[in-house]
């Protein structure tokens, strides 16, 4: 591995005044790509991984629906994990990046499901399986799966957080197939949004990567979104802006198409980008232009991954839309603060 990578969940702050921190050290100190994507059946062609091999990323983000479980059954849960696992390019993948992630519903076990689903603790173990998660990670003992990785050191460090938008989320409730707002309930419960607060005002990275298994920032479509928690969303975003911390990169999934968002208001005068990448193996079908304000660029109904590309010699991150044939369907250029 080309890069440093020190993983933290909220259970580690626990052990943290013994000088305990679960961690691995590779020999260098930068990270120059990191893939991401969602949305993959683990019994349909996947034609994704041939490419991601070729652009050789130090990280693959897993940002939900990895595999599609939906199914109370852990052993079959757990067989639908193992087949994805065993597929030789994910394999060739395992062994040259680090692969971390997230989870959305389907690989929670159940459709939009949330903080009810029975099994989501022995889901939750087959999951952190699935992502060799060590047996005695404090990651295993917290209420979700959430957690953060710093990549690389210094003025070429990159931290990822992982948020878990299922494990502690609320109900809510659909009228004709329209979700309503919830302004009440919670998505990521306080443990989580404790442990957040302190990974954001306590990066130092020079880029931070915040990830989760629904957009951030479009509001009009009806399906799940965190405009759905509209009082959760503002708070992240204040939570965002008041870290201080640098250069902040939404990803997300889901949705089973591609695009890109950018929010600028108060909060973010310059802006900030959204890359929603969601088809490893299927996309929407039969979809039809949906209204995003937000969106920058067209929105991509084909296969496609996602891949972030540091030139940190001139403070520079390119965000790719790609396909299966490293064709690239989006791009965004970022300038990156100092």
């Amino acid at each position: 591995m080309s890069h440093k990578i020190i993983t933290k969940s909220w259970a580690a702050y626990a052990f943290f005044f013994i000088c305990f921190q679960f961690s691995s050290i590779a020999q260098e100190s930068s990270v120059q790509k990191i893939a991401f994507g969602s949305c993959n059946k683990h019994d349909l062609p996947q034609l994704l991984w041939a490419p991601i091999l070729n652009d050789n990323p130090e990280v693959f983000i897993w940002l939900g629906d990895n595999i599609y479980g939906d199914t109370h059954d852990m052993s079959l849960l757990k067989s639908k994990y193992d087949a994805q696992n065993s597929i030789p390019e994910y394999q060739q993948l395992k062994s040259g990046s680090t692969v971390i992630g997230v989870w959305d519903d389907h690989d929670y076990g159940i459709n939009d499901g949330g903080r009810f689903y029975t099994k989501k603790k022995e889901s939750m173990q087959l999951m952190l399986d699935f992502l060799d998660e060590p047996k005695n990670s404090p990651r295993r003992n917290q209420s979700g799966v959430y957690s953060s990785y710093e990549f690389g050191e210094g003025n070429q460090m990159v931290k990822v957080i992982l948020l878990d938008t299922r494990y502690n989320r609320d109900t809510l409730l659909v009228v004709d197939k329209v979700y309503q707002p919830n302004n009440e309930g919670t998505l990521l419960g306080e443990e989580q949004w404790r442990w957040l607060e302190q990974e954001l005002f306590n990066s130092t990275a020079k880029v931070n990567l915040i990830a989760g298994g629904i957009q951030f920032i479009p509001t009009e479509h009806p399906f799940e979104k965190w405009e759905n928690f509209p009082h959760e969303r503002k708070r992240l975003f204040d939570l965002i802006t008041n870290s201080k911390v640098k250069n902040p990169v939404l990803i997300s999934g889901d949705r089973h198409i591609a695009e890109i968002s950018r929010l600028q208001d108060d909060n973010f005068p310059e802006g900030i980008y959204e890359v929603t990448s969601s088809g490893l193996t299927h996309v929407w079908k039969n979809y039809k232009e949906e209204y995003n304000p937000y969106r920058v660029g067209n929105l991509i109904a084909s296969l496609h991954y996602g891949l972030a590309i540091f030139d940190w010699e001139n403070n520079k991150l390119l965000i790719q839309v790609k396909g299966k044939e490293g064709q690239v369907y989006l791009e965004q250029k970022i300038e990156l603060k100092k």
